[in-house]
């Protein structure tokens, strides 16, 4: 048994999958049902949402915060075990499989597995944002699949209706019976204009063959960038899988965004220091040459400067 709640946006589908979770709890006699989250991740604006963030520059100003969230680092099972406890409230970690906003931080695929086996032991759901790394952009469908493990709960958005606005909650068997009629609701979840743009992006996806698209080509573009950004004193890391990419520099470099800009290519920097690049499936092996030869040189410029 599968079910699927629509809304409108990825804030919206992380903010069901966190209620969700509070309702899981709740039904198994939990009265302050905590979840565990992760330094560095973005799932939203809203005051839940934003709470389960763990970035301190978007959470100002806007205290107090919703109780309820541990959090832990990336790629530390033994941190996530430590933090959990003899804590009998805990009831799912909750997590991005390659975190966005956060600076194209992965989930390491042995760690994913150790986490899922702590969830079945523990009687947590699993809950996995692919609101950004999911549809196809990694290479895959959703990124988690890389470490062959299923989600029990899993939001989706953005490019789930190619531009028109909607998000999905995917809640596999474990948590679909969890929420009953009249427990959630959005006022323009699944309105039918969005329901047929998210068909139709899953047709078109499937008939070209994006997802594979999205590896060969996104390998392309990190090896090139490897190339000719690699060995740069400044250059800290290149990473990232599919079209899902970073740049990590030794130091801020939100200017590159509007310099970019002006040069014709659309970048955002994330965490101060790292170039995020997150083409178009449907970008070729040239395109992506276009990419490296303007960002290249802005790069090369900005950090003899």
């Amino acid at each position: 048994m599968t079910n699927v709640f629509f809304g409108s946006t990825g804030l919206e589908a992380n903010e069901a999958a966190i209620k969700l979770a509070r309702k899981f709890g709740h039904d198994r006699g939990i009265e302050r049902p905590e979840i565990v989250v992760y330094e560095k991740a973005f799932h939203g604006r809203s005051i839940a949402t934003l709470s389960a963030t763990g970035n301190e520059k978007v959470q100002k100003g806007f205290g107090p915060l919703v109780e309820g969230f541990i959090r832990v680092p990336l790629n530390d099972i033994d941190a996530l075990r430590k933090a959990t406890d003899g804590n009998r409230n805990v009831v799912a970690v909750f997590f991005e499989t390659i975190q966005g906003e956060g600076g194209i931080n992965q989930m390491r695929a042995d760690y994913l597995q150790k986490v899922r086996e702590l969830c079945d032991a523990k009687n947590w759901l699993l809950m996995i944002d692919e609101v950004q790394c999911g549809m196809g952009r990694t290479g895959k469908w959703f990124a988690h699949q890389w470490a062959g493990i299923v989600p029990d709960v899993m939001p989706l958005a953005k490019g789930l209706g190619s531009g028109v606005p909607i998000g999905a909650v995917v809640a596999g068997p474990k948590a679909a019976h969890i929420f009953q009629p009249g427990n959630h609701g959005t006022t323009f979840g699944g309105n039918p204009l969005a329901m047929r743009a998210g068909v139709e992006t899953l047709r078109i996806m499937e008939e070209d063959g994006l997802l594979e698209n999205a590896s060969r080509v996104g390998a392309h573009l990190r090896g090139t960038l490897a190339r000719e950004l690699g060995a740069l004193k400044g250059v800290v890391e290149i990473r990232g899988q599919g079209l899902m990419i970073g740049v990590e520099l030794d130091r801020n470099c939100g200017v590159l965004t509007q310099r970019a800009a002006d040069a014709g290519l659309l970048i955002s920097v994330t965490a101060d220091t790292v170039i995020r690049l997150l083409p178009p499936l449907i970008v070729t092996e040239k395109q992506a040459d276009d990419i490296v030869a303007i960002l290249a040189p802005l790069v090369k410029g900005f950090l003899a400067e």
